[in-house]
């Protein structure tokens, strides 16, 4: 083996809608396969559609006020 030689690591570069058009195969392959998945994906697909339900409704009956906010400019743009 040469030490002098680097060490390459094989990556595969996905970006945009074909990332997601993956993982949902991913998904979709894993969900057919094993059926332990499947319980585990509607649970925590329940969980998480419960959660953004409580927070939407939280921020719609208790906004931010103007005065919460600390910094209203964090990037310093007018």
């Amino acid at each position: 083996m040469e030490p002098d030689r680097p060490v390459r690591k094989m990556t595969i570069s996905i970006r945009g809608s074909a990332g997601l058009v993956v993982a949902i195969a991913v998904v979709a392959i894993l969900l057919i396969s094993f059926p332990a998945y499947r319980w585990f994906f509607l649970i925590s697909l329940g969980i998480g559609i419960v959660v953004a339900g409580i927070l939407y409704l939280w921020r719609k009956y208790v906004p931010i006020k103007e005065d919460e906010v600390e910094n209203k400019h964090p990037l310093g743009l007018d």
